[in-house]
C-alpha cells in the first residue's frame, strides 16, 4: 500500500488531506482527479506569501564574513571583520553590510545549514535532496524539482495559488541566464527533473560586460554590466507583430496536417513550449516587465547599475506583474567573458574580494529591493530567501581566502511570512560546526513551500508515475515563521 505523507487537516467532505492524496495515488477516487487533489491539497493552508524572490549567491558566500561573524576566535577563523548592531535588538552582521542591518527587524538568519551532499553541489538548495553527485557541470531529467518547477506545475496542473487566473506570464523566471551559463556548463539544481521540461523556468539572456579600459583577472574581479533580456524579445525592423501571427497561423496548418501521425507527450510539450514563447513574444505586457528604461534613474541607480542590481530590480517589477517565483543569480562570468572568475569562490584575497565588490554589491541591491517591495506594499506577500550551495571555511588559507565547506553555513529569510530579527540554530565558537538545532536545506525549502500555503508533504509524481515528496521529507522551520 502506497502512503502519502501529508498535514492531517480535514477537507470540507470529511477526508483528511493525507487521505484524499492517499486515495489518489492508489486510484481508489476515480472521480477525483489529480488536478483536484492537488487543489485540495493546497487549498487548505492559508499563505503568508503570494511571491518569491531567491538570491542565489553562486560559488559559496561565507557566513563568518556575513551573518555570523565571530570576533573571539582566533586570528587565522575570525578575519578581517567586525559585528555590527542591526535593527534588531541582539542581532549583529557584517559591517560590510550597513544598509542590510537597517532591514534585519524584518528578515531572520538560520545560522546553522549543513549537508552532506558535497561542495558546488546546488542541487539541496533548489530541491532539498542531498544527492551527491560525481557530476556537477550538467543536470539530468532523473533529478528532483526545484521549487520553483514544482510552483509552476501546481499552477499548470490546478493546483496553483488562491484565486490564480491564467496569464500570459509563468509562475517561475530565473535572471539572469541559467545557472552556469557564464561558466559554459548547466549547474544542476533549478530545473524541471522528473516532472519534465514543460515546468522549466523561464531563463533570461544576458550579454556581460565591464566597464571600458577595465580587466578583470582571477581574485581581482570588476563590476559586471548589463541587463537581462528575454530571449528573441526584439523583433527585426522588417517583422512586425501581424508577419508574426501570419507565420503562426501558416505553422498551425502544417502542425494539423501532421498531427494525427504525431500524438505524443513530447509532441504536447513542444506546442506548449511554443505557444508560451509566441504569447512572450507579442505581449507587451510581458514585454514591458523587462523594460527598465520605464524606471526612474533613481531608482536603477538605487539598485547598482550591474547585472546582479538590474535583476533585481526586474524581478521587482516580476513580482509585481504577478510571477509566483523569481531567481536572481549572482552568476560566474569567466568562460564565456573573463568576468568574474572568483564569484563567491573566494579562495584567494578573500576579504578585499568580499569588502570591495561582494558585500557592497549585494547590501546595495537586497536593501533597495527589500525597500522597494515595502513602499509598494508588496514585501508583506513577497517572501525572499539569501541562499548558496555551501560556505566558508572558517580557517583562512595561504592566499588570505577561504575554501569549500558545507557543515554550516548561513541562509537569510526576509518579508511575508518571516519571524523579522530571529535567530534560528547556532554554530560553534568557529563557525565551523553547528552546535544548535541543525538545518537542511530539506527544510529551508520546506518553510518556503508553507509561507506559500504549499504543503510540503505534497506528492508529485516522476515520470514513471511513482509519487515523491516535494520538499525531500524537510520540515518547515517554525522557528522563524510568523
Amino acid at each position: 500500500m502506497i502512503r502519502v505523507l501529508g498535514n492531517s487537516q480535514r477537507l470540507c467532505d470529511g477526508l483528511t488531506r493525507r487521505d484524499a492524496l492517499q486515495a489518489g495515488a492508489l486510484s481508489l477516487l476515480g472521480g477525483l482527479s489529480l488536478p483536484q487533489l492537488l487543489a485540495a491539497n493546497e487549498g487548505t493552508t492559508a499563505p503568508k506569501a503570494k511571491h518569491v524572490i531567491v538570491v542565489y549567491l553562486l560559488g559559496g558566500a561565507g557566513t563568518q564574513d556575513m551573518f555570523d561573524l565571530k570576533p573571539g576566535a582566533p586570528d587565522k577563523i575570525r578575519g578581517e571583520f567586525k559585528p555590527v548592531a542591526t535593527s534588531a535588538p541582539g542581532v549583529q552582521i557584517s559591517e560590510h553590510l550597513p544598509r542590510l542591518a537597517k532591514w534585519m527587524h524584518r528578515a531572520s538568519i538560520i545560522r546553522s545549514v549543513t549537508h552532506k551532499a558535497g561542495c558546488h553541489n546546488p542541487l539541496p538548495g533548489y530541491t532539498g535532496s542531498e544527492q551527491a553527485l560525481s557530476n556537477i557541470v550538467t543536470t539530468a531529467p532523473s533529478y528532483p524539482p526545484s521549487m520553483g518547477s514544482v510552483l509552476e506545475y501546481l499552477r499548470q496542473n490546478g493546483g496553483g495559488a488562491r484565486g490564480a487566473t491564467k496569464r500570459l506570464l509563468p509562475d517561475y523566471v530565473y535572471l539572469p541566464c541559467y545557472l552556469g551559463w557564464g561558466q559554459a556548463i548547466h549547474r544542476p539544481g533549478p530545473y524541471a527533473g522528473y516532472l519534465g521540461s514543460q515546468y522549466e523556468a523561464l531563463y533570461t539572456e544576458c550579454e556581460p560586460s565591464v566597464d571600458p579600459g577595465k580587466t578583470c583577472l582571477p581574485g581581482q574581479p570588476q563590476f559586471v554590466r548589463g541587463i537581462p533580456r528575454l530571449p528573441d524579445a526584439k523583433l527585426g525592423t522588417d517583422i512586425t507583430l501581424d508577419r508574426v501571427r501570419g507565420r503562426r497561423s501558416l505553422l498551425t496548418q502544417f502542425d494539423a496536417r501532421r498531427a494525427a501521425a504525431e500524438v505524443s507527450p513530447d509532441r504536447a510539450t513542444f506546442d506548449r513550449h511554443q505557444d508560451r514563447a509566441f504569447q512572450l513574444l507579442t505581449s507587451s505586457a510581458v514585454r514591458a516587465a523587462f523594460d527598465l528604461e520605464r524606471e526612474p534613474a533613481t531608482v536603477r541607480d538605487r539598485y547598482g547599475r550591474t547585472m546582479f542590481g538590474s535583476s533585481g530590480l526586474i524581478a521587482r517589477r516580476l513580482v509585481e506583474a504577478g510571477v509566483r517565483m523569481v531567481n536572481v543569480t549572482w552568476d560566474i562570468f569567466w568562460e564565456r567573458n573573463k568576468i568574474d572568475h572568483d564569484g563567491w569562490d573566494t579562495h584567494t584575497r578573500n576579504f578585499p574580494i568580499m569588502k570591495d565588490w561582494n558585500l557592497p554589491q549585494f547590501d546595495q541591491m537586497l536593501s533597495a529591493l527589500m525597500g522597494d517591495l515595502d513602499a509598494r506594499g508588496l514585501l508583506d506577500e513577497t517572501l525572499i530567501l539569501v541562499t548558496s550551495e555551501m560556505g566558508r571555511t572558517p580557517t583562512i588559507n595561504a592566499n588570505g581566502g577561504r575554501d569549500h565547506w558545507t557543515y554550516c553555513y548561513s541562509n537569510l529569510l526576509a518579508g511575508a511570512g518571516i519571524k523579522g530579527g530571529s535567530i534560528c540554530g547556532a554554530s560553534d565558537a568557529h563557525a565551523a560546526y553547528v552546535k544548535d538545532r541543525p538545518v537542511r536545506p530539506a527544510d529551508v525549502c520546506a518553510t518556503v513551500y508553507s509561507c506559500l500555503g504549499v504543503d510540503p508533504d505534497l506528492m508529485v509524481p516522476d515520470r514513471a508515475g511513482r509519487p515523491h515528496g516535494i520538499s525531500q521529507g524537510g520540515e518547515a522551520e517554525r522557528e522563524v515563521m510568523a
